[in-house]
């Protein structure tokens, strides 16, 4: 899209105009619909962190300066509207490091049989805790000092949190790999 179109949908938004408000969510709402389902339990708590983040776009849209791009606004939105809502329902706590993987499996044939929609669907279910610390880590790039300023955890408990969602996708992959090769099963 143009950019002069998306000014103009901007400007109608700030104005407070449905049919601008309708453009602006058509444009963006199948993507943003896929990073709340990275951040949410289920398609129907994605649904409405979506519709909960659109909201708050079109009440905070007269502070979008254009500096950046209006997805990436967008985005960040819906980020902290699935964080606002993560923090109402969850509580965060640190796990022991005192585990390793034992990788036994070349991770190249894994990489190969393992499709986006696999490892998308692994990492859906790990527990809410995991997973948040995980998307916004590994798929957001946030730091561990970051994270924990959004959570309100201490930089150990995201470290702790990362490092045993990894153990427990690895786990996941690895059970998932043995049983598609006819192999037997992990421990």
């Amino acid at each position: 899209m143009k950019q002069d179109n998306l000014d103009e949908i901007v400007k109608g938004c700030v104005s407070g105009k449905r049919k601008f408000q309708e453009r602006l969510f058509n444009l963006f709402s199948d993507e943003m619909f896929g990073v709340c389902r990275y951040y949410s339990k289920d398609y129907t708590e994605a649904e409405d962190t979506l519709h909960e983040g659109f909201m708050k776009v079109f009440q905070k849209i007269s502070q979008f300066k254009g500096k950046g791009s209006l997805a990436g606004w967008i985005r960040r939105i819906m980020i902290n509207t699935a964080l606002e809502k993560f923090r109402r329902q969850h509580q965060m706590y640190a796990v022991g490091d005192d585990f390793y993987f034992e990788g036994d499996i070349d991770p190249r044939s894994v990489i190969d049989d393992l499709s986006a929609q696999d490892l998308l669907k692994l990492i859906g279910e790990l527990s809410p805790q995991y997973r948040m610390v995980f998307n916004l880590y590994a798929i957001e790039g946030y730091s561990h000092h970051e994270i924990a300023e959004m959570l309100s955890i201490s930089e150990g408990t995201s470290k702790s949190n990362l490092a045993r969602a990894r153990y427990v996708l690895q786990k996941k992959i690895k059970k998932l790999f043995y049983s598609s090769s006819g192999m037997s099963d992990i421990k």
